[in-house]
């Protein structure tokens, strides 16, 4: 039976990750694979990251949450949208802290705090 190499602190971080990004674009119903490429590519690009400066390693899911944002306004649009502000122009939801651990999902516009990164399914109800 073949025993797998443990998981190094950085592959599990970059693990976690990807998965919560991953559980937030599900509930969004914006997962197709060229999306999943996307989180693919910020994941190889935050390793690196990590790798020059250890220290960040808790920071990871809001980078890889706001890495897909930014993939995703360039490709196809805003996400995750605003499920709080029923009014206006639609809008997208920012992830606070921008370089901290513990990221969430807020409305800019009326100030709160949405879900944790990785959590949306439970705003959306999925």
């Amino acid at each position: 039976m073949d025993h797998a190499t443990p998981l190094t602190p950085l592959e599990k971080a970059l693990h976690a990750a990807r998965a919560l990004v991953l559980a937030d674009l599900v509930a969004g119903e914006v997962a197709d694979a060229s999306v999943v490429s996307l989180v693919e590519d910020s994941v190889e690009h935050r390793r690196w990251w990590v790798e020059q400066w250890p220290e960040g390693i808790d920071y990871l899911p809001g980078l890889v949450a706001q890495d897909v944002q930014d993939a995703l306004l360039e490709k196809y649009g805003r996400w995750p949208l605003c499920p709080v502000c029923g009014h206006g122009d639609p809008h997208a939801l920012d992830v606070e802290p921008e370089l901290g651990p513990d990221p969430h999902w807020v409305c800019g516009k009326a100030g709160v705090k949405v879900a944790s990164v990785g959590m949306l399914g439970g705003v959306f109800g999925r």
